[in-house]
Formats: structure tokens, sequence, C-alpha cells
């Protein structure tokens, strides 16, 4: 009876063994597989391409000099020249010497009754009407030269008479504002204008030159 107890104990054993053993075969051959497997194929590396750095260099647009061409400095053209005054005519003035003097002059004609100033012989200004002294008083004939300037002369001899613009040329007579119409005691009366254009374009010394 122990006998077949042990026996069946050591066949059950033995069956254990084979299922245990059978299981580590399969297991053991499976896990080899396995890790054949997983290790088997080639391990895939993949090609990372690095990309080529840019060495292409920057197109560089070529800027254009600067100018250095000067201009030309523009020249003004010279203004024209002015054309010289045609010299005034003293075919008509009777003063010889007044027309000869240099600077300015004056001529009166005691019988046309004209005057006129001169400016290097050449008239600048008449004939301008005048009126000389009266039969009784004269105004002298000659030649003169303008003594003083006035602009407000009094006549003490005419009771403080006035004579606006007075230019003495001989003593006691002068180029002065007077009547057209009335002759005087010997100066030589002028319009208003007049007298003022005498006064302001004779100076003392010029020459003065009365022609009967």
């Amino acid at each position: 009876m122990k006998r077949i107890l042990v026996g069946a104990v050591v066949v059950a054993s033995a069956f254990a063994l084979a299922a245990c053993s059978g299981g580590s075969s399969e297991a053991g051959s499976t896990a080899g597989g396995g890790a054949v497997a997983a290790g088997g194929g080639s391990p895939t590396t993949a090609a990372t391409t690095t990309p080529a750095p840019a060495t292409s260099s920057p197109v560089t647009t070529p800027s254009s000099p600067a100018s250095t061409s000067k201009t030309a400095p523009t020249t003004k053209p010279a203004p024209p020249k002015p054309k010289p005054k045609p010299a005034a005519s003293t075919a008509n003035v009777p003063c010889a010497k007044a027309a000869a003097a240099s600077g300015t002059s004056a001529c009166v004609d005691l019988s046309a009754h004209r005057a006129w100033l001169l400016e290097d012989g050449n008239v600048v200004y008449g004939p301008v009407s005048m009126l000389p002294g009266q039969k009784a008083n004269p105004t002298p004939a000659g030649t003169f030269h303008v003594l003083s300037k006035e602009k407000m002369h009094y006549s003490r001899e005419f009771d403080n008479a006035k004579m606006p613009n007075s230019v003495f040329f001989y003593p006691g007579d002068a180029f002065h504002t007077g009547s057209l119409k009335a002759y005087s005691h010997g100066c030589v009366h002028l319009s208003a204008t007049s007298s003022l254009k005498f006064f302001n374009t004779l100076a003392v010394g010029d020459v003065v030159q009365v022609v009967p």
C-alpha cells in the first residue's frame, strides 16, 4: 500500500516537473524568441540632414557716387553803360563867358527877358522868364560872380520888402522871387519856381553874365 502511494507520488512529481519544465522551456523560448525578435532587426537610425548654412553673400546694390561736379558760378551780365546825355544846345544862349566857364554859371538876357543856368557850358535849366530893373534903376550888364545867398532877404532900402531865394551877384542886386509884371529896382525878378532853382543850383563864386 505504501509502495503504491510512493509510486503515485513519484508519478505525480514527475508530471509536475514535466509540466514546470515545459512551461519554463516554452516561456524561455518565447522570451528568447521575443529577445531575438526584438534584437533581430538592425536598429533603424533616422538619417538627420543638417541644412548647410547659407553661404550666398547678400547682393549689394552699388550706391551711385555723390555728384562731385560743381556748378559753374553764374556771372551776371554787366549792366549796360548809360548812354551819354546829349549836350543841350547853347546856340540861343547869348552869354559867351558864362558858356565858357567851368562848373555852374548863369546867363541873363536883359532885352529878351530870359535867363538860363549852365553846367560846364551846357544848358541845364531855362530859358525862363525874368524881369529886370526899370529904366531909372537898370540891372547892370557885365560878367559877375555870386557874392552871397540868403533864403529870405529883407530890403532895408525898400521898407523891408521880402526877397525870397536871394542870390546876390552885384552889390544890392540879386536873383529873387518877384513880380513878372512890375520892373524891379535893379534886381532880376524870377518866378517862385525859377528862383528856387537858381538858389539851389548857384554857389558863391559862380559866374553870372548879364548881357544888354
